[in-house]
């Protein structure tokens, strides 16, 4: 019989929780962390010193060795520092295990080898952790030991932000701060501050682990470079919320309980489309815990599998032919006195704090669509959007059926006197009950769609930080929100303004709704004619963060100032041009070393049979058209192989980064897929005994 899992006594067993922070604080020093927590400020240095002691006696007593400033760089994973408890010996030679608040509050991390984009030169090495002391701190324990785990924000000697944290931190004060400005209107004098909310769903690949050990590009790419479809892909849709295999029932099940003892509300579990795909969704939280615990969850997917002989590829496009993955990015505001501002309620049409709210979304959405597609723009998630399996790297919102007719009614008559009502599901069995029906029906082609209460943007890319699109969302709508209130603040009949206000508002941004197939090539069309940007790759996205009105727009709230931004950019351009570069060297590896050479080995095989056959005085006439298009194809992926070295060279050569990184995108990428092409074929003609690595249908269907 399997063990009794206690899921309340283990959850959060791994973090020092308010709750244990109350338990182990004087009363005072408590109640002025809570109020930095609540309010913001600086804690003192001695309450600082309090709550250091307390948190190293708890990790000490949970095993704990060696503490970390856990941070997030602009790598887009995380980075942590091991430094243990020991202090000198006392006189009698006593090892003391001692932690300060000093050493809480601030760490110094090497500054000059993590990406900058030009902020921090090689011999510039100084960079500073700060603590948040809003995102509770916990304990990681594997081959190292216990390691307590203090989540900080990351910056330069100079002050600009190294990291993806600050930024977001920056952008929900922003959000806040103008959408309390929007409640304090409708007579709200209770909610202190507003809270941006996030519940990000994690898809994910497993495959064996001696089978991907077999695969370089699985090693180095995080993705097959080659490689033909299985006979059977998703096409019969049996994968989808199908039975979970023993296996990786197994895992998830392990999965579940290491990220409950790290206070991840892991909630939802399941197959996903592709064969070897499947999912995990937690419950909401504030965006910045979100974020830290939704790269905890990488990891420690990552770490799991390991136990269990498998290996978890977090890559948006691990195999082609099949649906990819991604991270839906589910947002909403909410006050901290318990009202969700994105709450429709039963009669929208009347919810008019609602309808500004959304009339502000709206408008952020259509003014800032090429940085908000910026912010889900990764190398991996350029082979996603756009694809006809995810959203369409077209920006557009879906409202619904509902929504869009309350829209429609304010645009034609600057009223909306009615909203359409869900009303009943009749099954037709007698023994079902009848079901309520949602007012409206949901969309999986939009990248941003309304779904009951809040958004769910879902261009993010499975393996990228949602740092980034949480960032953007804070800032464009903190921007509609400040230009609102700026407005009405000033109205002299503030029932009127609001009401010309969300008319005008919406009448303006309507073309960024679209209800239909965001497949479909009709909406290309359509979106160019409503001037809606087309932004297909991550490089070409980049420069969206260094617009005029994005530069403005962030300087304006104090989230990024304009060099941070250039160098963001510069960083994007770099990690494209290196990852590129990457696969594009692991091809040439391969297909020089492996593939060219079984192929080789094949068709002397192939020879020797024609030979053998014909002297034996039969028709060799099958072997002998099967061993020239082996030869065939074996020329073609030569001479393809030939001009990716040469391109690839020609690249790595260039100095321009910005150039360099388009160059991979428009010369190495092509060349990628010349050499793909044959190499792909030529799998389905070589006896598989001699084919060098795994195929398809041993990674995904052999698990």
């Amino acid at each position: 019989m399997s063990e009794v899992l206690n899921v309340e006594e283990i959850f959060a067993s791994k973090v020092f929780t308010l709750g244990k922070m109350k338990e182990r604080l004087p009363r005072n020093v408590y109640k002025e962390v809570k109020k930095v927590m609540d309010q913001g400020g600086e804690l003192s240095l001695a309450a600082a010193d309090v709550v250091a002691k307390a948190m190293k006696d708890w990790a000490v007593e949970n095993g704990a060795t060696h503490y970390t400033h856990w941070f997030q760089p602009l790598t887009g994973i995380t980075a942590e520092k091991h430094d243990a408890f020991v202090t000198h010996p006392d006189e009698e030679g006593r090892m003391l295990m001692e932690f300060s608040g000093k050493e809480l509050i601030k760490g110094e991390p090497d500054a000059s080898s993590f990406p900058s984009g030009g902020l921090r030169a090689t011999f510039e090495a100084r960079g500073y952790t700060a603590w948040d002391i809003t995102s509770p701190a916990f304990l990681k324990e594997d081959a190292t030991g216990v390691i307590l785990c203090v989540p900080t924000a990351f910056c330069s000697y100079t002050g600009e932000a190294l990291d993806k944290k600050t930024p977001l931190l920056r952008s929900m004060e922003a959000v806040s701060q103008q959408a309390l400005r929007i409640v304090r209107l409708f007579g709200n004098t209770e909610a202190t501050k507003v809270v941006a909310s996030v519940g990000p769903e994690q898809e994910y690949f497993l495959v064996d682990r001696e089978k991907y050990l077999q695969r370089e590009d699985l090693i180095f790419a995080g993705r097959t470079l080659f490689g033909a479809p299985a006979p059977k892909g998703q096409e019969l849709e049996d994968h989808y919320f199908g039975a979970i295999r023993e296996r990786i029932g197994a895992y998830m099940k392990d999965l579940n309980v290491e990220l409950w003892k790290l206070g991840v509300t892991a909630k939802t579990q399941h197959n996903e489309v592709a064969p070897a795909q499947h999912e995990l969704a937690p419950i909401y939280e504030t965006a910045n815990i979100a974020v830290d615990h939704n790269q905890l969850v990488m990891e420690t997917m990552k770490k799991v599998a390991g136990r269990h002989g498998l290996t978890c590829l977090l890559h948006e496009k691990p195999f082609a032919g099949v649906n990819g993955s991604g991270k839906h990015n589910n947002w909403s505001l909410g006050t901290d006195d318990g009202v969700n501002l994105l709450d429709p309620g039963d009669t929208p049409n009347e919810n008019i704090q609602f309808l500004l709210v959304l009339a502000c979304i709206i408008k952020a959405v259509d003014t800032h669509a090429d940085l908000l597609r910026q912010s889900a723009a990764d190398v991996g998630n350029d082979h996603r959007l756009g694809a006809n399996e995810a959203p369409p790297a077209i920006i557009s919102m879906f409202l619904g059926e509902q929504l869009e007719d309350v829209v429609r009614q304010l645009v034609e008559t600057g009223e909306a006197a009615h909203s359409i009502q869900g009303g009943k599901l009749m099954t037709g069995v007698s023994t079902l009950p009848d079901l309520d029906k949602d007012a409206t029906d949901r969309n999986r082609t939009s990248p941003f769609a309304f779904t009951g209460n809040k958004f769910e943007f879902r261009m993010v890319g499975s393996s990228d930080s949602i740092a980034s699109p949480n960032t953007i969302l804070n800032a464009i709508v903190a921007e509609a929100f400040c230009e609102a209130a700026d407005l009405l603040e000033k109205a002299e009949d503030l029932d009127i303004a609001v009401h010309d206000l969300i008319k005008e508002y919406m009448t303006r941004h309507q073309r960024i709704i679209f209800n239909g197939d965001g497949y479909a090539d009709e909406w290309v069309r359509e979106a160019e004619r409503r001037g809606l940007p087309n932004i297909k790759s991550m490089v070409e996205a980049a420069s969206a963060l260094t617009t005029d009105k994005s530069i403005r727009l962030f300087e304006k709230f104090g989230i990024f100032t304009k060099v941070e931004l250039e160098s963001r950019e510069e960083i994007i351009y770099e990690t494209y041009a290196k990852t590129i570069n990457i696969e594009a060297l692991t091809m040439i590896d391969m297909a020089g070393r492996k593939y060219i050479p079984a192929v080789v080995k094949y068709s002397k095989a192939l020879a020797d049979t024609v030979i053998a056959v014909r002297d034996a005085g039969a028709d060799a006439s099958v072997q002998t058209q099967l061993l020239n298009a082996v030869s065939g194809k074996l020329a073609q992926a030569k001479n393809a192989l030939n001009r990716l070295e040469t391109v690839t060279a020609q690249a790595s050569a260039m100095k321009d980064v910005k150039a360099q990184a388009f160059f991979y995108k428009d010369s190495v990428k092509s060349a990628m897929d010349e050499l793909r092409a044959p190499v792909d074929q030529l799998e389905m003609m070589v006896d598989k005994e001699m084919w060098p690595v795994p195929t398809y249908g041993e990674l995904t269907f052999e698990v």
